[in-house]
């Protein structure tokens, strides 16, 4: 009987199984930001003084709110900062940075067969490589950086087949918003979900994370992947040295055998599909955009780790050039990456952008969880890139719809959800 690629991952990390239910797995990769792992740091610290296991598989960096925007959030970065120096960690510090879902892989830290985790839910953006990434909470963190390994409870396992060729104006996000409300926001509850099929091979690896960062909002344990030619083009383009280490994980077979035997198996054909945006209070109320139209905005979000990557600007620039948006809404686009700032500016979209009358900012996760760079007042409403749509997200009293960036783009031009289509 054959293995999915999750069984696969798990089998050869464990370490020990102290329940029926419960495996505990070597981890490759721990990746902490300012946020949660300062909690995590200051108890270690406390409880057992002040020790990392393998501090070459830890990575830290400031991404959620960069740079600190008062006392609270400077004390976290410090925490953090201090730490990693103590450690010989390596860190991304502010102007080195970006949001850690963009930036990890960018570095060529993630590979197929790996097991990651973070403080931070959108971890299983990772497993668009095809590993197994997925966030842990402030106790779970601390057993990692002390001992390296983590407790999962054993996962089932969900096959989503994708059929068809996305349609012109339709994108990644617009797919799992999709798949999200047909599956529920709570239908993937300890699962980890497998994508497979035709949609998803000839999907680009930034779609894929695209996919893989909001299986969470399905209630899944993580999304993943199996790695294929684009996985390895990608390594290609960051260091032709990773790429070969991607080949010989390769050998490895880290993919689902043929034969392999899941918990659950779904099929969609995205061929029809149109684009999608949230009218609720959760990631699962999800209409097409065209039941939408029309629907006033205060604010539009271009960024964070589910659409802040150089594709997402560029569709997103593609439409605003040469357009201005209206004094009734503001436009907050925010590279993922300050690689990508830098490619952004380079390839002339941060001028498209700044001249459509955007106010275009360095990266950070800031506004997609309401700490800073576009929080929203009360009563606004804000068209978002994000991956989170819950009563207060984005500041108190704020409504935040999810689009993609090129209904968020078009939305931007006439300060009410927009249908992409329309002005492509």
């Amino acid at each position: 009987m054959g293995k999915t690629l999750t069984a696969k991952i798990i089998d050869s990390h464990k370490v020990d199984e102290p329940e029926k239910d419960v495996v505990v797995l070597k981890t490759d990769l721990r990746v902490c930001h300012e946020i949660t792992t300062p909690p995590a740091i200051l108890e270690n610290q406390e409880k057992w003084m002040d020790v990392v296991a393998d501090p070459k598989s830890v990575v830290a960096l400031i991404d959620h709110v960069s740079p600190a925007k008062d006392s609270n959030t400077a004390l976290q970065g410090k925490v953090i900062r201090d730490w990693a120096r103590r450690h010989d960690i390596r860190f991304f510090d502010v102007g080195r940075n970006g949001v850690c879902h963009a930036l990890i892989p960018e570095q060529g830290l993630v590979l197929p067969g790996m097991v990651i985790v973070c403080g931070d839910s959108h971890t299983c953006t990772y497993g668009a490589f095809g590993s197994l990434a997925f966030g842990v909470g402030t106790t779970d963190l601390q057993v990692a950086l002390l001992k390296n390994i983590v407790f999962l409870r054993k996962p089932k396992v969900m096959q989503i087949c994708l059929k068809g060729e996305l349609p012109s104006g339709v994108f990644a996000k617009d797919v799992i918003l999709y798949l999200i409300s047909q599956i529920g926001v709570k239908g993937a509850t300890d699962y980890v979900i497998e994508f497979s099929g035709q949609a998803i091979k000839a999907m680009t690896m930034e779609s894929r994370m695209t996919i893989c960062n909001m299986a969470v909002e399905a209630g899944a344990t993580s999304g993943i992947c199996d790695p294929d030619e684009a996985t390895f083009d990608y390594y290609r383009t960051i260091d032709p040295e990773i790429a070969l280490s991607a080949f010989r994980m390769r050998t490895e077979e880290w993919h689902a055998d043929p034969d392999a035997v899941y918990d659950e198996s779904r099929e969609f054909n995205i061929s029809a599909l149109e684009p999608q945006v949230s009218f609720g209070d959760n990631p699962s109320q999800v209409k097409p955009v065209r039941e939408m139209a029309g629907t006033p905005i205060n604010q539009v979000v271009i960024g964070s780790c589910t659409n802040g990557r150089i594709p997402d600007l560029r569709i997103a620039a593609q439409i605003l050039k040469g357009k201005k948006i209206p004094d009734k809404v503001r436009l907050i686009v925010i590279p993922a990456t300050t690689k990508t700032q830098l490619q952004a500016i380079k390839e002339g979209l941060a001028e498209i952008f700044i001249e459509a009358g955007a106010c275009f900012v360095n990266p950070t996760c800031g506004p997609c969880l309401g700490m800073s760079s576009g929080v929203l007042a009360e009563g606004e409403a804000c068209a978002s890139t994000t991956n989170r749509n819950f009563p207060g997200r984005m500041g108190k009293g704020g409504k935040v719809y999810l689009m993609s960036p090129a209904t968020a783009a078009a939305s931007a031009l006439y300060g009410r959800i927009t249908d992409p289509r329309e002005v492509m």
